[in-house]
């Protein structure tokens, strides 16, 4: 039976064959009935390609996730380098005659 001459009507679910297919999924171009489809982003599609949709826009979003925090670790490390530096600086300029008088 060729597929594609049949109408949405004459289709049966890929997942259940004793069902009549309601929507066909945009990404695998496989039909479903209504217990296999669900609406994501405007479109009706299956779950395994809702859940593969999902998963790349998770590692998307997990690789920029990265960048803040090492944004905040450089400033970090730059509030602390300059705080270091500004106690060394004002401890170089405490004169040595200070340190010779003995008084600790």
């Amino acid at each position: 039976m060729n597929t594609a001459a049949l109408t949405l009507r004459q289709q049966r679910c890929y997942h259940h064959p004793s069902r009549e297919a309601s929507a066909r999924c945009p990404e695998c171009k496989h039909y479903y009935c209504r217990e296999c489809i669900t609406e994501h982003d405007d479109r009706v599609v299956c779950a395994t390609c809702l859940a593969r949709l999902t998963r790349k826009k998770e590692k998307r979003a997990e690789s920029w996730a990265l960048v803040p925090r090492l944004a905040l670790a450089a400033v970090a490390f730059v509030i602390v380098f300059l705080v270091v530096f500004f106690i060394g600086d004002a401890l170089l300029a405490i004169p040595s005659k200070f340190h010779e008088a003995g008084g600790w």
